[in-house]
């Protein structure tokens, strides 16, 4: 005698070889044998045999229509055999028997399961829904064949296209278009990036790298919600001063200028006045919900997308020819040894006389023209002897804090520049641009006067909020030993890397939410002096704050490389613009697999390299270089030779690329300053002023 069981779901026939009450030893047509429970066997038979039975009812049962069944099929419970004798006759064989279980079990969209081979027809009602959702599964089936079907042809649907950046970097791996590009991807046998870019789906490299980014950080767009900015209301005394600032020309988020008093009497006053949005825009109002959706301005080559709108911006920038609110510190220094004497802060009306913009000047403004006894004259809107002044105190503050620091801080590479032909600040790129990368050197007089100037009123205001309680956004680093990375938090802890015992980023409220933060904590300092940390918006171990905080950071991290990745893309642009084949470069470290990280000399360039084996890290090369892929951002060489016996005795490629992807903490800006991941130092020296 034979058996029909059910076993985890799937039906399976043997000879029975003994039998008890509550279970039988069956024996399969493989040999093995199993035991079978009383509740698991469905039909017992002679004939036919079990792999006959089931192959042959696995074809009858296909041809039992469900309509018909479910018509035949009673109102109350009934068993399989009672449908075989319905469907096909009274004296169904096992076959029919067992081909109708088969039909039933497979179809519970007709038929409810409601216990050992026994069954419950489904409602009229609820058997239409399901039949409407079986009939929209197969169209979309069908939808999904017939797109991967013209992927693989080389034709983009635009269901696709429109989820474009949805599949490739966040995808719901139940939507259809996500299986058609996986089904298209696996049948091409091509990675579905590839697959997308045959298809049309990608109109250029630039196109995917914006597109992405849009998606990534702005999937709302980039626009502003039509917003006024609120007036000053506070009466402000007028300051005393005529201060000028230095940034570049595309600047027009200008946040700091410099003022000079007492030249020459013993005593000199330094006056760092710093844009005061904070006077105005209150914590939750609509202005400040957008800056904190934003956190920061955005750079990149030919375009920025500031944190404000425009015309926020200019109703606060520190732009010349008015008098405009500031928060200023005033340092007082004995002008023989410059020491501090003291130091005030203020809110008032700062007259801005000059905006200086340094890629003007640079060229005129040097150590030399600076330090010599007689120069030659300048036409200038400032005088000699205030920038030279300026230039011996960025010196001397560099100076200590480079003893803090336990060592000096070295600029031997430069800063980057890249000038899009055609571009408009106005409209992003198209990526087709003419691309001209300049160099500026770093450590520049115009540059370490901001630099230095920065980092003394973060540091000065970063100690006063803590002397009185106040919280504050702060950057500290406990050592400058290798791993030991940067981070942000609300206690005024030593920053190593550049040697100050605090460091609140307080000097670009305009393009930084950190730093409006930190002036709505200094305004109340200013204003409430030892009471101020019951009138600050931020209390201390606010978890606001503390929210603010971890925001800014990832979001920071991610317009770092949004910069990077751009500026890289321009980078390998230039490459081919120029027709630039052959580079030389410097031996960053090992990458694996006989490979070797390598920076070129003259371009903001990182790649990889074969060929350099033996030589030892620093090595000068010159580098063949392969095919530019934009849309992977990588180019790769071949070391055609080596340039130089030893080492760069400077390690300048040995602390190459000094942790290149360290995250950057210039003074003021660094996202407005040179390559990210390439002229970055783990010390956070300031790149820019800016």
């Amino acid at each position: 005698m034979y058996v029909l069981f059910e076993e985890t779901g799937k039906f399976m026939a043997g000879r029975v070889m003994s039998e008890a009450e509550a279970s039988a030893q069956v024996e399969l047509d493989s040999g093995k044998r199993v035991k079978v429970k009383a509740a698991q066997m469905l039909l017992k038979f002679d004939k036919p045999a079990p792999a006959a039975l089931l192959a042959d009812a696995a074809a009858l049962a296909q041809t039992i229509e469900l309509d018909l069944a479910w018509e035949f099929a009673p109102e109350e419970e009934f068993g399989f055999a009672d449908l075989a004798k319905d469907y096909f006759s009274a004296n169904a064989t096992t076959t029919e028997q067992a081909a109708a279980l088969l039909r039933l079990y497979e179809a519970p969209h007709y038929f409810r399961r409601a216990g050992k081979g026994r069954f419950r027809k489904v409602a009229a009602d609820i058997l239409q829904q399901a039949l409407a959702g079986i009939e929209k599964k197969k169209q979309l089936l069908a939808q999904i064949d017939d797109w991967a079907q013209a992927l693989a042809n080389g034709q983009c649907p635009p269901p696709v296209r429109e989820q474009l950046y949805k599949i490739l970097f966040r995808p719901d791996k139940n939507a259809p278009e996500y299986k058609a590009v996986v089904d298209a991807s696996k049948a091409s046998q091509k990675a579905p990036l590839d697959l997308l870019v045959q298809a049309g789906a990608i109109d250029s490299p630039w196109d995917f790298h914006w597109q992405r980014f849009l998606f990534d950080w702005f999937p709302k767009g980039t626009g502003f919600p039509a917003l006024q900015a609120p007036a000053i209301t506070d009466a402000l005394p007028l300051a005393t001063v005529q201060a000028f600032s230095i940034d570049d020309s595309h600047t027009t988020e200008i946040d700091d200028a410099l003022s000079l008093q007492g030249l020459g009497s013993g005593t000199v006053t330094v006056g760092i006045h710093i844009a005061a949005p904070g006077l105005a825009l209150l914590p939750g109002s609509p202005i400040d919900q957008l800056g904190r959706q934003r956190l920061s301005t955005v750079y990149m080559p030919g375009y920025k997308i500031t944190m404000l709108p425009d015309s926020v911006v200019q109703t606060y920038t520190l732009i010349a020819g008015r008098a405009c609110p500031a928060v200023s510190l005033y340092v007082a220094f004995d002008e023989a040894t410059l020491e501090v004497l003291n130091t005030e802060t203020r809110l008032e009306q700062v007259p801005i006389a000059v905006n200086l913009r340094h890629d003007q000047l640079d060229h005129l403004i040097t150590p030399e023209w600076l330090e010599a006894d007689e120069a030659p004259h300048h036409d200038l809107p400032v005088d000699r002897a205030t920038l030279a002044f300026y230039w011996r105190l960025a010196q001397t503050l560099k100076a200590r804090r480079e003893v803090v620091r336990g060592k000096p801080e070295t600029f031997n590479r430069p800063d980057y520049s890249f000038k899009l032909d055609s571009a408009s600040n106005d409209t992003p790129p198209t990526g087709s641009e003419t691309v001209h990368i300049g160099t500026r050197k770093r450590g520049a007089p115009l540059d370490l006067m901001v630099a230095e100037a920065m980092i003394l009123a973060n540091s000065t205001w970063g100690q006063w909020m803590a002397s009185l309680g106040v919280p504050g956004i702060y950057r500290s680093q406990a050592s400058l030993a290798p791993g030991v990375k940067v981070r942000m938090g609300t206690k005024a802890l030593p920053h190593a890397g550049i040697g100050v015992p605090s460091y609140a980023w307080s000097t670009s409220p305009l393009r930084r939410y950190t730093d409006l933060v930190n002036q709505w904590q200094i305004i109340a300092c200013a204003r409430h002096g030892a009471t101020a940390a019951l009138a600050a918006p931020f209390k201390p171990k606010d978890a606001e704050l503390f929210s603010i905080i971890s925001a800014f950071d990832t979001t920071y991290s991610g317009y770092n490389s949004v910069q990077s990745g751009m500026e890289r893309f321009w980078t390998l642009q230039h490459l081919q613009q120029q027709g630039i084949t052959e580079l030389d470069a410097a031996l960053v470290k090992e990458a694996g697999g006989g490979a070797w990280l390598v920076r070129a000399e003259t371009l903001p360039l990182v790649f990889t390299v074969m060929g350099a084996q033996g030589l030892p890290r620093g090595a000068k090369v010159r580098v063949k270089l392969g095919q530019v892929d934009l849309m992977a951002l990588d180019v790769s060489g071949t070391v055609t030779a080596h340039l130089d016996p030893t080492p760069d005795a400077s390690g300048a490629a040995g602390e190459a690329l000094a942790d290149a992807v360290t995250d950057d903490d210039a003074d003021d800006d660094s996202l407005s300053a040179g390559p990210l991941t390439i002229a970055v130092d783990v010390n956070e020296a300031p790149a820019s002023g800016n």
